[in-house]
């Protein structure tokens, strides 16, 4: 019998991952497979057999580096863990036909659903959430809602076919409809009820839910149709015990050793996400941040910035130019490092410079659509080393208004973990990161291998009975190498005063669009 591996798949907006592990959490192989989502009669999708044509392709490079590791076959598998991109509609009748094309979480279709379910429910219910996505068709009087017996999310969907299990875990679920209590909100459930029955709408909008499970629960076993579906070749055997389909939220928070009370992750790329682990609900709703859960259950205050490092990204490529025309060759790498390293010699106030990095609308901000802003005083100085500091201040000014709100809901952080390409720089960006969220941040070694890693994790939790994941991840983390970075009271100070004036010229911002 062969060593009880463990495997790991996430789907993802760009790339389907599969990633082996031992039960020390070693990876052992993995595969990808690159996807795009296409707009279809107005709305992004993803084709469902395509889904499938991935999730082969990605398991069969997996499967080929085992063999070239081991020089054996993968046979067997001891558990199984599904993830895939959090929220979006996939909507099923009761013969399970699929009803409409996948909409995914990229949709904006949906903003009078959301706006009159937040206030029904006195919860910030967004755009991108399943339940937006279905009272939205009921809005829109679509033929498909009547046959509507089950909606899931894409992990639950591949979860689903491969145990025949109609169940999620908590955290991909608190993407569909809120959480109270460990459970679809009752009150929030009779509420929306009765205004579907307002509507004319039969559901009861509850029975057409996945079951909701926690990490380490059992979520069913791979069934022979759901090894063919994984392996074609008919060599992986059926069996395996397979844990609750996540979110990608959840097994960022998984693979970041981040779902402990007063603990957060932040994901920081062109956008960036802050994950912040609550003792406690919050007292209010606040439509600028998402409220859902640990794969444990625990509340969840997500903050999601649309613009983050796009805009520097676009800066240093004018500069590479620069140096190009001058006769000079340097790779992106070490040009991003050295710009970032000038940094640390800008001024206290960035030499009087101020910009805004919205490519995009940001509605942390209220700004409904993008026009990047560069700004300067007539006296101030433009070096470089103060252009790379405002603008690495600028990419954190939209996640520190939301740390405001949380501030005043008196949230306290005791550690953030963080990965994602902003974090490559060192010192100043985690430095400047912490500043703006008024914690340490550690980068772990463990960061970098993702969403497959994380939900193979929650799988490995499972083959072993644990439902404790605190302890669980104290273990795997244990001996992980981890860099932990803290803003001094001059970061600090300086960061503050520059979201004094980042708030003042936030108008300037709202206005720009206008003048495109």
């Amino acid at each position: 019998m062969q060593t009880p591996y463990i495997l790991g798949i996430e789907l993802g907006s760009t790339r389907i991952k599969s990633v082996l592990i031992t039960p020390t959490a070693e990876v052992v192989a993995q595969g990808a497979y690159a996807w795009k989502s296409e707009l279809r009669d107005g709305l992004w999708t993803y084709d469902l057999d395509e889904v499938w044509v991935g999730l082969q392709a990605a398991y069969a490079e997996l499967s080929r580096a085992f063999l070239a590791r081991t020089g054996e076959a993968l046979t067997e598998i001891a558990a199984i863990g599904i993830s895939a991109m959090m929220h979006g509609y996939l909507a099923f009748d009761g013969d399970d036909r699929l009803l409409v094309p996948f909409r995914t979480w990229q949709n904006t279709n949906t903003a009078q659903a959301a706006d009159e379910l937040t206030e029904l429910f006195r919860f910030n219910v967004p755009q991108r959430w399943s339940v937006s996505h279905f009272y939205q068709a009921v809005l829109n009087g679509e033929p498909h809602v009547p046959q509507v017996a089950h909606i899931t999310t894409l992990a639950g969907y591949v979860h689903y076919c491969l145990t025949g299990r109609r169940v999620l875990g908590i955290g991909d679920a608190s993407g569909m409809f809120p959480i109270e209590g460990g459970q679809y909100s009752p009150r929030m459930l009779e509420a929306l009820n009765a205004r579907l029955r307002e509507h004319g709408v039969a559901q009861d909008f509850g029975a057409i839910l996945p079951e909701i499970m926690v990490a380490g629960q059992d979520a069913g076993r791979l069934s022979e149709a759901g090894a063919r579906l994984l392996d074609p070749t008919g060599t992986l055997r059926a069996g395996c015990i397979c844990c609750p389909p996540e979110g990608d939220a959840g097994t960022g928070m998984i693979a970041t050793n981040s779902i402990a009370a007063r603990t957060a992750n932040v994901s920081a790329g062109t956008s960036a996400f802050l994950m912040v682990v609550l003792e406690r609900d919050l007292a209010g709703f606040y439509r600028e941040i998402d409220m859902v859960t640990t794969p444990s259950g625990l509340p969840v205050a997500m903050l999601h910035v649309n613009n983050f490092t796009a805009d520097i990204n676009a800066w240093v490529a004018l500069l590479g130019e620069a140096v190009a025309l001058c006769g000079g060759q340097i790779s992106q790498g070490e040009l991003f490092d050295r710009l970032f390293s000038a940094a640390s010699d800008g001024d206290a106030d960035c030499g009087g410079l101020m910009g805004y990095n919205f490519l995009a609308g940001e509605p942390m901000a209220g700004v409904e659509e993008g026009t990047p802003l560069f700004m300067r005083r007539p006296d101030g100085k433009l070096t470089l080393p103060n252009l790379m500091k405002m603008h690495i201040y600028s990419a954190l000014g939209s996640l520190a208004l939301g740390m405001g709100i949380l501030e005043k809901e008196q949230v306290k952080l005791d550690a953030v973990r963080g990965h994602g390409g902003f974090f490559k720089a060192g010192r100043v960006t985690a430095a400047a990161m912490s500043a703006a969220i008024g914690a340490p941040v550690s980068v772990t070694k463990n960061a970098g291998e993702g969403g497959a890693w994380g939900v193979a994790l929650l799988a490995l939790m499972t083959a072993q009975g644990v439902e404790d994941a605190d302890g669980f991840l104290s273990r795997i983390f244990g001996e992980t190498e981890s860099v932990t970075v803290t803003a001094d009271e001059t970061e600090q100070r300086d960061f503050a005063d520059f979201m004094v004036r980042y708030r003042a010229g936030l108008p300037l911002a709202r206005m720009a669009a206008s003048c495109r």
